[in-house]
């Protein structure tokens, strides 16, 4: 008599590694209130600037303060500006213990990084948010070296609109369309717009500092390279808005310079 094998059923779920781009909130002060009211001088009502982005809390420099954090009314002070906070890390074990009874995983140290650096020229003052556009959660790789991949292109003709992503993973992406208000491009390597430039631009995603961004109409609402920053009003200065200009980083400062042909 033949056996009969029962079918295997399918697999419901799969386990893979996965790069993330995280934006690290850096707390400098446990004073809620002066933390909203600097969100507000800093995005006013400006509520899209954030579209649903993964947040870190990092809390390395509040660490040592015995005063309290209400993570409840913490999170959904960042949800207020579509900020999703998702981890802290680098807080005390009351303030970590804290975070996770208010839903917050404990990020390793390995996870996530904070590149340092201001935010931008005249930025506002110490009670500020230092929010650091950041890295990746980083794959298992096989003990032996790995030969690196070698640097691919990716190019986009098409606009890019709102809540639209792209992201060329290990090396340039060049885009021959306009990067509507809302979009983001994120690169390994350069960014390359070749049209108005009006949402959020990421090069040296992964911690190159020798990447840059170049565009012929830079309007960027947000432009990062190698996780430093700049956003809202102090994104593009207004001599430079609607002009040609490349973004590279000085050291610990990010440079917009004026393209002339």
């Amino acid at each position: 008599m033949p056996v009969v094998q029962a079918a295997k059923a399918p697999a419901v779920f799969d386990l893979r590694s996965a790069a993330l781009t995280l934006i690290v909130v850096a707390l400098k002060t446990t004073d809620l209130a002066a933390l909203a009211s600097e969100l507000a001088a800093r995005f006013g009502a400006a509520t899209d600037m954030f579209d649903g982005d993964l947040i870190a809390i990092d809390l390395s420099q509040v660490s040592a303060t015995a005063d309290a954090i209400d993570f409840v009314a913490l999170t959904a002070l960042l949800r207020q500006y579509r900020m999703v906070p998702v981890v802290a890390r680098g807080g005390s074990s009351d303030q970590m213990a804290a975070a996770r009874a208010a839903g917050l995983a404990e990020a390793p140290a390995a996870a996530t990084r904070l590149v340092g650096g201001a935010a931008s020229d005249g930025a506002p003052p110490a009670a500020k948010v230092e929010a650091k556009v950041e890295a990746r959660v980083e794959a298992r790789v096989e003990a032996e070296a790995l030969p690196a991949p070698a640097a691919v292109t990716m190019f986009v003709d098409k606009p890019l609109r709102s809540g639209q992503r792209v992201y060329a993973k290990g090396g340039d992406l060049v885009v021959l369309a306009v990067v509507s208000f809302g979009a983001e491009v994120i690169a390994d390597g350069n960014v390359h717009v070749y049209a108005p430039l009006r949402g959020r631009a990421i090069a040296g995603a992964l911690g190159n500092t020798e990447a840059r961004i170049f565009s012929a109409c830079m309007e960027a609402q947000l432009i990062s390279i190698a996780g430093l920053y700049r956003s809202g009003d102090t994104a593009v200065p207004a001599e430079l808005r609607g002009k040609p200009a490349q973004v590279r980083l000085q050291g610990e400062k990010l440079v917009l310079e004026e393209m002339k042909f």
